[in-house]
This record gives structure tokens, sequence and C-alpha cells, in this order.
């Protein structure tokens, strides 16, 4: 048996002008456009580039903290998802 020395890596590495893509998305409802944005670019980008998209995000004057009518934001939208704890993360530490 070979030990395996990295992680593997499913799709291809995206570049920047891909991810800042999902700055441009815009809600069909009332949800608000930064929510919106965080959304589409959880369920589109893995991990790594979900963390790129978050400095642009910011750099863009967007905020972390965007609501909903509920008041719910994004870690209360994705908490209950099974993979939604590396993506919630990162939301956390950029907001510090």
């Amino acid at each position: 048996m070979r030990k395996k020395d990295k992680k593997q890596v499913i799709g291809e590495e995206i570049g920047d002008e891909k991810i800042r893509l999902f700055l441009e998305v815009e809600p069909a409802d009332a949800t608000p456009p930064a929510l919106h944005k965080l959304v589409k670019a959880y369920r589109g980008l893995r991990v790594d580039d979900f963390e790129r998209f978050v400095g642009f995000f910011v750099e863009a004057g967007y905020d972390l903290s965007t609501q909903d009518a509920q008041g719910r934001d994004f870690v209360a939208l994705i908490q209950d998802q099974r993979l939604a704890e590396p993506y919630i993360e990162i939301v956390r530490a950029a907001q510090r």
C-alpha cells in the first residue's frame, strides 16, 4: 500500500476572473444581493476557491454579515449542510 501524500483535488483550479464572476450574480427575488452572491459562490466553488472569493467579496465592499428578511445570515443558511463547516470557518475568519 502506498501512502497518500496529498489530498485528492476534484475539479480543476479556476482563475481569479472566473471566481470574480460570482460577484456579478444578482438575486431574482428579495434576497439581499450580498447574501445571494455568498450562497451562489458557496454552491459553485471548492473551499480553496471560495476562500479567494471571500477576499474579493470583502474587497468589493460587500458585507459578510448581511441578513435576509428572516434575519438569517450566510452561516445560518448553510450551517445544517454536511460540507458547510470549512466555508463557515472562512467567513468567520474574514469577519474578525
